[in-house]
């Protein structure tokens, strides 16, 4: 079990200039409950990385969002109309709107219809017809570790990152996103993982 006391000590000037905010604490609770009840005995590496993940991904909240941006915006980055009309077609977002209706959500930002629906059997929620249920906190918990721990998002995954012996902070970020924010997210995971020491 994680010792909740000296983790939040830990992270608090690090990782929060000193001060940390119920909501963030309150998010960070639900992700260290859902490490433990579904992977304590996985490498906690991965558990870090993820930390950093979902720090860097909600801009330090701590808490599932959606993606920035006007519907205009979210349209020309992932609908039929849009400016990547094949990328759209290929992800599942057929229709007009889809754009809108399946823009980033949660911890990491899941995108696409395709996504959606590959999640819905791991939350158990059809999140292709209530996608905006991936903002709830659990299934947003259960997405993040999932994707990451599967290699859901791109691919890649965190044990190609990650073993007792071996961490790769920097390139672990293509699990995700490619090399965006690479050495900025390492920094983070190398304080989550001293905290979880």
């Amino acid at each position: 079990m994680i010792d909740r006391h000296a983790f939040f000590d830990r992270i608090r000037q690090p990782l929060f200039d000193g001060r940390l905010r119920q909501s963030q604490v309150d998010g960070l609770t639900a992700l260290l409950d859902g490490w433990e009840r579904d992977h304590a005995g996985a490498d906690r590496h991965w558990l870090a990385y993820a930390l950093a993940t979902a720090h860097h991904e909600t801009g330090r909240e701590l808490q599932p969002i959606r993606e920035e941006g006007s519907d205009a915006y979210l349209t020309r980055l992932y609908d039929i109309g849009g400016e990547r009309p094949a990328l759209a077609r290929r992800m599942g977002n057929i229709e007009p709107g889809d754009g809108v209706r399946y823009c980033g959500r949660g911890f990491v930002q899941l995108t696409w219809r395709n996504n959606y629906a590959a999640m819905s059997p791991i939350v158990c929620i059809d999140l292709v017809r209530f996608p905006e249920r991936a903002l709830e906190i659990g299934p947003a918990t259960e997405i993040l570790f999932h994707g990451m721990i599967a290699g859901s998002f791109t691919g890649a995954k965190l044990g190609d990152y990650f073993d007792r012996v071996h961490a790769d902070w920097k390139g672990a970020r293509r699990i995700v996103n490619g090399s965006d924010h690479a050495a900025l997210i390492a920094g983070y995971a190398r304080a989550y993982a001293n905290a979880l020491a």
